[in-house]
């Protein structure tokens, strides 16, 4: 299955604010039960226990809602880490409308220029954000990650296969808005296999790359930077 560049809704604001609205909230719905939520908790876990991080801050890019961040938050908290967390999006529409809660703070801002100085935060990550980008889009994307970071980049991602698609499509009758009916099949099409991934990576200023396999045909993703 080749990788097909398709437009999706919400990447354009094609919608209304209802639907957009939806579209958030089908969101949240795919993250929590479908891998979305567990596979951050786990890199950022892994992170923080290789670094021996009892306190860990947390810029998450393209993180809409806040909801993936916000979760892995609370489960850190079990394990005796406590995470600050801050929410970067381009849009203030997509952003959690209860800044301050659990520390949280929201900032609307570019992606490939992220407005922060040099080791601002312990970790920079995403969520469902690498196949809205192409290559040498990554590669910028995440130099300016590892600029920003202290120790870490981590990415939580699609794997593109057709099962995966197929799922996707099937699930169309239970979304709330027209625009995941386009845009989860769309973003299945738009995602990269981890070995794409790791040609586009070789090219970053990372220190060393690691992938791993996660629920639901997602992809994870911790990029070092260099001591």
């Amino acid at each position: 299955m080749k990788r097909v560049v398709t437009t999706e809704l919400l990447d354009a604001d094609q919608g209304t604010p209802e639907e957009v609205a939806g579209s958030l909230a089908d969101l949240r719905w795919l993250n929590r039960y479908f891998g979305g939520l567990s596979t951050t908790t786990k890199l950022l876990a892994h992170v923080a226990m290789t670094a021996r991080l009892k306190q860990m801050s947390f810029l998450d890019v393209a993180g809409a809602s806040g909801d993936v961040a916000l979760a892995a938050q609370a489960h850190l908290k079990e394990r005796a880490v406590d995470l600050e967390v801050a929410v970067l999006d381009r849009s203030a529409v997509h952003l959690p409308k209860s800044q301050g809660t659990n520390g949280t703070a929201a900032i609307v801002g570019d992606a490939l220029n992220i407005p922060f100085d040099d080791g601002s935060f312990d970790v920079v990550g995403s969520a469902l954000f690498l196949h809205h980008l192409e290559p040498e889009e990554i590669v910028r994307f995440t130099n300016e990650a590892l600029r920003v970071c202290r120790y870490a980049v981590i990415m939580n991602d699609l794997r593109r296969d057709p099962i995966h698609l197929a799922t996707a499509y099937a699930g169309i009758p239970v979304y709330r808005s027209r625009i995941t009916s386009n845009d989860a099949p769309a973003s299945v099409r738009n995602a990269y296999t981890p070995e794409e991934m790791r040609e586009v990576l070789r090219k970053t200023n990372a220190g060393r790359v690691e992938f791993s396999r996660h629920y639901f045909f997602r992809m994870g993703i911790v990029m070092w930077k260099h001591a």
